[in-house]
């Protein structure tokens, strides 16, 4: 059984805050810390001497990273934050003039910019509208029917309202339509489940920083094996070339694996945090952290109900480790500063409160924002 208390001791944040805005920046572990100063310890002491010990962490890391996403490491590539993972599919597919790609007014500027740049090369953006926070998957299921489209770029999780989409019937729909999935799951990946294969994802991106629990600058990027050759890197280096270790020889043979988009020598230190954080979370296990997250909303929820809030994140089997909430008549920035003078964090967006706990949150934390409302 697990013991909340103990992975709550592994968070020293929550000796000075009420930190509720994992969908933001996160506080990182004790875990984390000790990973980055066993990195910089040895880059202190031995500088490269034993360079192995870096290049050996960062290709656990990419096996750990391929578990957490039920991927093989072949297809697990580092990328510095979800806007260069996206942007590796937008700059590097064979797009045709008249592709269409689907997204939504919902998603975060990283999941739309890099899309509706490809406009010059005859690439269109359709932007389908949210209702309520949420994107009926019905809305997408017609779009799609267009036989113009392309991609079908989607959140896991909506960064304003937290509605969850549903992975599993988008990559259905993709399949049945042959459209390509390419999915930013920076606001689920490490609070939810996600499985690539079963939710039938073509490309992923998510960026460590946020439910991940680890350090700004270094995420993932998973592309499908079959699919690594229909991308080109946009830039090519000593790094991703297929013998990266001959320095006599100019190549231009890419590597056969998600490498190829490495081009250049790997962010260690943020490679090094990252493994820490995913250690830890799959030590937890991300089903009893999805379950741990989703009963810290629920409670928060029921309270602001009871308060007569007005909520504006979807439950059931939309929920997600976000709520966002306003309050009658005062603006929710007031309502920020009223949180945050009582050392609460949490954040606005899309003209809300933001409310975004972690497994590590605990029931008295949930309690400590109603009471402050």
């Amino acid at each position: 059984m697990i013991s909340w208390r103990r992975t709550r001791s592994f968070f020293p944040v929550t000796r000075e805050l009420v930190y509720l805005d994992h969908a933001g920046v996160a506080p990182i572990s004790t875990r984390v810390e000790e990973a980055l100063r066993r990195y910089t310890g040895e880059a202190t002491r031995r500088g490269a001497f034993d360079y192995d010990v870096y290049e050996h962490e960062v290709e656990r890391v990419r096996q750990r990273a391929a578990l957490l996403l039920g991927a093989h490491r072949d297809e697990i590539a580092f990328a510095k934050n979800t806007t260069e993972g996206i942007g590796l599919v937008a700059n590097g597919l064979d797009w045709r003039r008249g592709d269409t790609v689907v997204s939504c007014d919902l998603e975060y500027p990283s999941n739309v910019t890099p899309w509706q740049r490809l406009r010059p090369r005859g690439v269109e953006t359709v932007l389908l509208p949210g209702r309520d926070g949420r994107l009926p998957i019905e809305d997408v299921a017609a779009a799609l029917r267009n036989p113009r489209v392309r991609l079908l770029a989607l959140s896991s999780v909506e960064f304003g309202s937290g509605a969850r989409n549903d992975l599993e019937a988008l990559g259905s729909l993709c399949q049945e339509h042959g459209v390509l999935f390419c999915v930013d799951a920076i606001q689920s990946l490490g609070c939810l489940p996600l499985d690539v294969e079963r939710c039938g994802i073509d490309f992923l991106a998510a960026d460590g920083h946020k439910w991940l629990l680890s350090v700004e600058g270094c995420g993932v990027f998973f592309a499908r094996r079959n699919l690594l050759p229909q991308l080109t890197p946009p830039v090519v280096g000593w790094r991703n070339v297929a013998d990266r270790g001959d320095f006599d020889h100019y190549q231009s043979e890419l590597r056969s694996d998600a490498g190829r988009f490495e081009e250049g020598t790997p962010a260690t230190p943020g490679i090094f945090a990252l493994g820490a954080a995913i250690d830890l979370l799959l030590e937890v296990g991300l089903e009893a952290i999805g379950e741990r997250v989703l009963a810290l909303t629920d409670r928060l929820v029921e309270g602001l109900r009871a308060r007569g809030a007005r909520l504006l994140s979807p439950r059931g089997d939309s929920a997600s480790g976000i709520v966002s909430f306003r309050l009658a008549e005062e603006p929710p920035r007031r309502t920020w500063q009223r949180l945050r003078e009582r050392r609460i964090h949490t954040m606005v967006r899309r003209g809300a409160i933001r409310a975004s706990p972690h497994f590590y949150n605990d029931e008295s934390e949930i309690d400590a924002l109603l009471e402050a409302l």
